[in-house]
């Protein structure tokens, strides 16, 4: 059956640029997912998603006119149980079906249940299922409407609006008002209608620079070509970013400089124009003497100007602006840009001036009227909290050795002294103008704001850093009292809120603490520090008496962090088993996980692996038959089989290697002394009977095992690497 490519266009308003993308993304891809299941595409169809401030467009190859309905088993829905209530479908259900078997909102259920769901059993559980229709073809009219419309009704809208259509009585509820459907099938229009509009092959290019108001597509091959050339419209998304990435790049070097990297603000420029112009422009030197990360955040925020920085990455006075517009002489355009960034910059000056006039200290009186959390209570009695339990963590660290050597006392009491002072002055830039204009830069301000009034630069720093790690791959703390105020914030979060109820669900993490409990521990392993982890949360937990209302918290916040921690170590690349072995023990000193999992690594790949592993497993299993307390001591004189002899005497050999190394923290070591007990424990399973008659055999040949279980699994429980 003869096959033409296929563009679907729907022309709007401008729509939102922060969503532009992946309006652009999830219109084409719902179309094309629409098509195939209903089996419009050849094999090796290619999608192609188009997206400009003012239209969503895809173009897919080798589309049929009349569908061709092909065998397919039924596919498998939920439970009944959770797609079906009171015989009516779901939420779940209705999502399901329009996203991934692309039926749209609307589509008769009662028809749907008669004719296309049913229920089997499968799993012993009763489980709803879709059958696939292998009537005669249907044309491309019908499946592209329905396509059509089943995507816009799946966009990722963040805000919908209303608006009437033009006969007055009919309303729509769209991102954007809609004026123009493009569909063409080849060169032949495709007849479908949404949101009121009939297609057609018209579109509208530019609006001051296309070159004809309206742009007639001849063919669907050529939607991108015409567009550029009559509409002065670049439409694909990926090759205008691309455009201002080259201008943006070379505006920079001719003047001996580079742009400021942020792809956030290049997807929201690349979405608020349709043909990139990039020019270059200035302002007055002397608003450098503000901190240069207030200057580039409103230059960002506010502008969408990209600043340009030298080569040692300091910002300049200069900065590029991309254009919708390319006239001749392009002054005006260059003029007007700087005299709008020319205010934004004083109020940033203004802001940065009032706000060095009142000390940082003087401004903590104001924490306890900045309501923190209404069951937690104000900013004040928050920093308080986190100055407790950096105290505590400072006591810890006193305790230990590495990787704070110093064994004198006033170390620890400078220490103390600074964390005390920086956890109290953590929090007081949120009092200031800039941050309360600009919030991204909490902390940052506090840093200068320290700086300049001559605090200990150790305490500064530590202001500035006590967020970090704010995301994922930032830096974290760059100074031990950094580093303790940031753990002691990040724990005061997570234990209060986690106390109080606030637990993250599903996708839902409103105060981020999935965040903070990944901030803590890249913080403890990353650093390597001597800390205790069900120890801190205790800390922390103490701090807060009779405020918390989960008496669980403790138990729960360890999980939390584990979870978090295991689906890092994943994401690191460490396998689920590897994983699962190292975190089944609940090792407390974070800093020791990935030395661990290098050693199961590293033992994994020994010969005697396998073998050791499924014993150890095996073991598991018969210990945990046995009633009561585990039998510990083990007769020499009961000791009466050759083959339980052998493992004893091995593991009386090899246990005290692999323990002293475990306990210098060669894990690799460790668990590498293990292989030699292979032989005997091979041999101990061929010859000896565990559970013997006599009892006091049975006993002793338990308390064996449960050494060697002891031995084995001391790294990480090794039962976990059996196939």
């Amino acid at each position: 059956m003869s096959t033409q490519n296929l563009l679907v266009e729907l022309f709007v308003e401008e729509l939102p640029p922060k969503a532009l993308k992946k309006l652009g993304e999830s219109f084409a891809n719902g179309i094309h997912k629409s098509l195939e299941i209903n089996d419009f595409l050849e094999s090796g169809a290619e999608v192609t998603s188009f997206a400009s401030p003012r239209r969503l467009a895809v173009h897919i190859t080798q589309v049929r006119a009349v569908s061709q309905p092909r065998p397919r088993s039924p596919e498998t829905l939920m439970p009944i149980a959770v797609g079906l209530k009171d015989g009516a479908p779901t939420p779940a259900l209705m999502k399901r079906l329009t996203t991934k078997l692309g039926y749209h909102d609307s589509v008769d259920i009662q028809w749907l249940l008669r004719e296309r769901l049913f229920v089997e059993m499968e799993g012993g559980k009763e489980v709803l299922k879709h059958r696939f229709d292998l009537a005669s073809g249907s044309q491309l009219a019908i499946g592209l409407e329905g396509a059509v419309l089943s995507s816009l009704a799946a966009l990722p809208i963040p805000k919908v609006m209303t608006y009437q259509l033009a006969d007055g009585w009919a309303d729509v509820k769209f991102v954007r008002p809609a004026h123009g459907l493009l569909a063409l099938h080849g060169t032949e229009v495709v007849a479908i209608e949404a949101m009121g509009l009939t297609s057609g092959r018209a579109t509208s290019g530019h609006r001051f620079e296309a070159t004809k108001p309206v742009v007639e597509i001849a063919h669907a091959d050529s939607y991108a070509q015409q567009l550029r050339e009559e509409g002065a419209v670049i439409a694909s998304f990926a090759e205008r970013r691309a455009e201002i990435v080259r201008q943006l790049t070379a505006a920079a070097a001719k003047e001996g400089l580079k742009p400021i990297e942020d792809e956030a603000l290049l997807d929201e420029v690349t979405a608020l124009v349709e043909r990139p112009n990039v020019l270059t422009c200035q302002f007055e030197p002397e608003f450098l003497a503000v901190p240069q990360e207030c200057l580039i955040l409103t230059m960002k925020a506010n502008q969408k100007y990209f600043p340009l920085l030298d080569a040692a990455g300091k910002l300049t006075h200069k900065f590029l602006i991309v254009s919708n517009i390319a006239p001749a002489d392009a002054s005006a355009v260059v003029q007007g840009n700087e005299r709008v960034v020319r205010p934004r910059l004083a109020d940033a000056k203004f802001f940065f001036d009032q706000d060095r006039k009142k000390t940082l200290e003087s401004r903590v009186p104001g924490l306890a009227k900045v309501v923190y959390h209404g069951k937690l209570g104000t900013q004040g009695e928050r920093a308080e909290r986190v100055k407790a339990i950096a105290h505590g963590i400072v006591s810890q660290l006193r305790m230990a050795t590495v990787p704070f050597t110093a064994d004198d006392k006033d170390h620890f009491d400078v220490l103390d002294s600074k964390v005390a002072q920086a956890s109290l002055l953590a929090k007081t830039d949120l009092l200031t103008d800039m941050v309360g204009e600009f919030p991204e830069l909490q902390g940052i301000m506090g840093g200068y704001y320290a700086r300049h009034e001559g605090l200990r630069d150790g305490v500064a720093i530590a202001i500035e850093d006590h967020y970090k790690p704010r995301f994922a791959g930032d830096a974290l703390p760059r100074n031990h009292t950094g580093t303790v105020v940031a753990l002691a914030d990040k724990l005061e979060t997570l234990v209060g809120l986690f106390g109080i109820g606030q637990l993250p669900t599903g996708d839902k993490d409103p105060f981020a603490l999935r965040r903070h409990a990944l901030g803590v521990i890249r913080i403890l392993t990353e650093k390597n520090l001597p800390l205790n982890l069900y120890e801190l949360i205790q800390g922390a937990e103490s701090i807060f008496a009779e405020l918390l209302s989960n008496e669980a918290v403790l138990d729960s916040l360890v999980s939390f962090f584990y979870d978090r921690l295991a689906v890092n170590l994943r994401d690191q690349g460490y396998s689920a088993q590897e994983v699962d072995a190292v975190l089944a023990l609940a090792p407390q000193r974070l800093g020791d996980v990935p030395r661990r999992l290098e050693a199961v690594r590293a033992f994994a790949a020994l010969p005697e692996a396998a073998s050791l592993a499924a014993a150890n497993k095996r073991v598991g299993n018969i210990l945990k038959k046995i009633e009561g307390e585990l039998p510990t001591a083990v007769s020499d004189a009961l000791l009466q089989e050759p083959a339980e002899q052998a493992l004893a005497q091995a593991l009386a050999a090899v246990q005290p290697q692999a323990d002293r190394l475990f306990e210098q923290h060669d894990y690799a070591g460790s668990l590498k002394a293990l292989a030699a007990l292979k032989a005997p424990v091979d041999a101990f399973f061929d010859d000896v009977m565990v559970n013997a008659d006599d009892a006091a055999l049975r006993a002793n040949r338990q308390a064996l095992l449960s050494r060697l279980h002891q031995a084995m699994n001391r790294v990480a429980d090794l039962s976990r690497l059996a196939s």
